[in-house]
């Protein structure tokens, strides 16, 4: 699974665990899916992001401190985003919430 928190240092990343090993907090938000693994959200980012499009980037180099699973590989993660248009926002599928 992959989680995007909205705090600081390595919470400004998002950061991929195995299914199991991180619980997203009360009212967190499943976006979608990436590669078939769930994209979480913290609750108060996602509604700052909640009209935006994430495209999930991998590069080379070091993450957010040894917390998520690509940082042995010498990867990371970064989030591309865009406001949706309004046809896009139309289409939206409904958000799940952790409980």
């Amino acid at each position: 699974m992959f989680y995007q928190a909205g705090g600081c240092c390595e919470g400004t990343q998002p950061q991929c665990f195995e299914k199991g090993g991180f619980y997203p907090r009360m009212n967190d938000a499943m976006i979608g899916l990436a590669e078939g693994f769930e994209f979480w959200i913290d609750r108060d980012l996602f509604e700052y992001w909640k009209y935006s499009h994430f495209t999930l980037d991998v590069l080379d180099g070091f993450g957010p401190g040894g917390f998520s699973l690509e940082t042995p590989l010498g990867k990371t993660f970064k989030v591309h985003y865009r406001l949706f248009t309004e046809e896009e926002l139309q289409d939206l599928e409904p958000v799940i919430r952790s409980e």
